[in-house]
């Protein structure tokens, strides 16, 4: 009798025979030290970023970064994901096929800053790019503008090394102001919200990246970068 990851959520223990609660017990144990992975990379590579961004305002007087935000998935949100893409219900899943179980959010003041530390990450020998994708050169039909990466970062626990996935998401402020509103609106009406607003919502987003791009170049000429 094998339980896959989803019966860790819906298993009914009320009257359940004692080798289900051996199995459940395992199943749930083998999910938290995968949680407790995905933790330990996520807190690495926010302390990573943290190092990098006060080494750029001692030397160079600049904090590309302007605050970060980091999130493990719950598990719900994680069976969510399976159901959606069609995957097993199960550990290995989450392992092999979902990058974003941990994710930090990296906002940034300027574009340039974002690929700064695209650059700044990328130079460092223990992580590994699995995936990117870019939309901000490639916006996104909606007008979502953000870089995406999925690093590999080793975690060293005291019988192994493990290589995790880490997704991060760069944007700068404006592009994170305009996708926290437009994911608010669509999310809580997303049945009601018309070809009009989805026009408008799309025009925002280019209006304020144009803006940011007046911003930068003002920035420049007043540092003489």
């Amino acid at each position: 009798m094998e339980f896959s990851f989803s019966d860790i959520m819906q298993l009914d223990m009320s009257g359940g025979s004692s080798e289900k609660e051996e199995i459940f017990v395992e199943n749930l144990r083998e999910f938290l030290i995968q949680q407790q992975y995905f933790s330990g990379a996520m807190k690495k590579m926010m302390t990573k970023l943290e190092i990098l961004d006060e080494e750029f305002r001692v030397n160079y007087d600049h904090n590309p970064i302007h605050h970060l935000e980091y999130r493990l998935k719950t598990p719900k949100s994680i069976i969510n994901k399976l159901n959606r893409y069609n995957l097993p219900l199960t550990l290995e899943s989450v392992w092999d096929k979902l990058y974003d179980v941990a994710g930090v959010r990296v906002i940034c003041h300027y574009v340039k800053d974002i690929y700064l530390i695209r650059e700044l990450l990328l130079r460092q020998d223990d992580l590994r790019l699995i995936r990117e994708r870019d939309f901000i050169q490639n916006p996104k039909a909606n007008g979502y503008r953000s870089l995406h990466m999925v690093m590999g970062i080793p975690l060293y626990l005291s019988r192994e090394t493990a290589e995790v996935p880490v997704e991060i998401q760069l944007r700068t402020i404006s592009m994170d102001f305009w996708a926290s509103l437009e994911h608010e609106i669509n999310y809580k009406f997303s049945e009601d919200v018309s070809d009009d607003i989805r026009y408008r919502l799309k025009m925002c987003a280019e209006n304020i990246y144009n803006v940011e791009k007046e911003m930068q170049c003002i920035h420049k000429e007043v540092f003489k970068e």
